[in-house]
């Protein structure tokens, strides 16, 4: 490979890197072409893009990514593909369907939401990663019940009140 030619690909790797907070680092050694094939169609399908690189072009475009990739710099080891999706868990889950065929792509590690997750031990809980929309919407949900259960006390309260004042009112009459 030129120059030129590593200068583009290191280039264009760390506008990828730069451009998505969701990126997972696979290893797909030993994995046959049509089954490579097969894998990306999966990936396609659930809207990840997958890339496979040299270890040193990954290397240099972490670095002049701006973002701390921490101890992921050190998995940078055989055959290594980079996933990009704008789901956090979409990979994972794609990852272990395709793994029902075989041992392989084995997560190496993930960088999502500048948090990092380091070996083929994660993918279980890294598929069932919520995205920040459902737990923004939980938290929501949590807040607004206290909120909905004084109101509704109050509503029945208040016509337990009008009713007891219009009882001791007839009372008084």
């Amino acid at each position: 490979m030129k120059r030129e030619d590593k200068n583009a690909a290191i280039a264009q790797l760390t506008e990828k890197l730069k451009a998505h907070d969701i990126l997972y680092f696979a290893d797909t050694s030993s994995i046959s072409a049509n089954n490579t094939n097969s894998l990306r169609r999966e990936l396609f399908k659930g809207g990840i893009q997958m890339q496979v690189a040299k270890n040193t072009l990954i290397f240099k475009a972490m670095q002049n990514s701006g973002k701390d990739f921490g101890d992921l710099e050190n998995i940078l080891k055989g055959t290594t593909a980079i996933l990009v999706s704008d789901n956090a868990k979409a990979p994972a889950q794609a990852i272990l369907k395709f793994r029902k065929k075989g041992t392989k792509p084995e997560l190496k590690g993930a960088y999502i939401d500048s948090a990092i997750y380091i070996g083929d031990n994660q993918l279980l809980a890294l598929s069932t990663l919520k995205s920040k929309e459902e737990m923004i919407g939980e938290i929501v949900g949590l807040l607004q019940s206290p909120a909905k259960n004084v109101i509704s006390g109050l509503k029945s309260g208040g016509s337990k009140i009008a009713g007891i004042v219009k009882t001791l009112q007839e009372r008084a009459n």
